[in-house]
């Protein structure tokens, strides 16, 4: 299927436009039916059916056919632990070596926007190539981390220095709260689903647009919808959006183990679950600031 965070054009583990996984059921052994277009005739339908990276293996003590090249739960853990990992190390580095004191604030401001678009450059190009590039994806949060750095220094500094703590369990908290809804089945992932999100953040991230347009043309707070009681409101919208893109991903995940999708896509699942952690973190830190500004 394919998955859509904040990057709504980033490739998943399928090969169309389509979701695989909404389209056939799996069946024993891993295998799916349905209206999949990978499905030749009567063909199951696993779009990793023909992949000569993940060739089946006799089953072991009894259990289930392996695939020696195909993705694991494990990979994904690791890639995603190693992509996390990265933006913490230099959020950390960027923190200490990028004060924002009144006489560093400007400098510090200015690499950490520099390292956003930086970010969002590599991003949108990993986006658009159909094969993880690790040194992309790392390279990616290498920057985002300078960014997130510094800008929670500086919400600590100047409005709370316990906010950007709570910032942090509030996202782990979000993490766990959707990948056990999910694991229970309470979230179902469907099509219908994924359109409402998708229809939900494109029309969220056009009013962001819009606002930080009117910002910089009329100064000020533009519409007002990232400040005061829209900003709260609109700051809990956007965790939503962030709990719902985990919930696509959790799919994505679930379907590139069950199609046996390559080793490799391991790494656009740890890309995917940075970015909308990272999008559920700085949701979660604009909602605190601005609660534990106005006391």
């Amino acid at each position: 299927m394919r998955s859509s965070n904040p990057v709504f054009s980033r490739r998943g583990f399928s090969r169309d436009n389509g979701m695989a996984g909404f389209n056939a059921q799996p069946q024993a052994g891993g295998a799916a039916v349905g209206t999949n277009p990978y499905a030749q005739g009567t063909v199951t339908g696993n779009p990793y059916a023909t992949n000569p990276y993940a060739p089946t293996t006799a089953p072991v003590d009894g259990g289930q056919p392996t695939r020696s090249g195909a993705m694991t739960i494990d990979d994904v853990v690791s890639r995603t632990a190693m992509t996390l990992g990265t933006v913490v190390v230099t959020a950390a580095l960027a923190w200490m070596l990028l004060p924002v004191d009144e006489n560093n604030l400007g400098k510090s401001y200015g690499i950490a926007i520099g390292a956003a678009l930086v970010a969002f450059v590599l991003a949108m190009v990993q986006s658009f190539k159909a094969k993880p590039v690790p040194a992309l994806i790392l390279a990616y949060a290498a920057f985002e981390g300078v960014f997130l750095g510094v800008i929670s220094n500086a919400v600590s500094t100047y409005i709370s220095p316990g906010v950007v703590a709570q910032a942090v369990l509030g996202t782990m908290a979000v993490f766990a709260g959707v990948l056990v809804a999910y694991k229970m089945r309470w979230i179902r992932v469907n099509r219908r689903f994924y359109g409402f999100v998708i229809g939900a953040a494109i029309g969220f991230m056009l009013l962001m647009a819009v606002n930080l347009l009117v910002a910089l043309i009329g100064g000020g707070d533009g519409l007002g919808l990232r400040s005061g009681g829209l900003g709260i409101l609109f700051g809990v919208i956007g965790i939503i959006l962030g709990a719902c893109f985990l919930a696509l991903d959790f799919k994505q995940v679930e379907d590139g183990i069950t199609y046996g999708a390559p080793r490799q896509e391991a790494w656009f699942a740890a890309f995917g679950l940075t970015m909308t952690l990272v999008w559920i973190y700085l949701e979660m830190l604009r909602v605190l600031s601005i609660l534990q500004g106005d006391d």
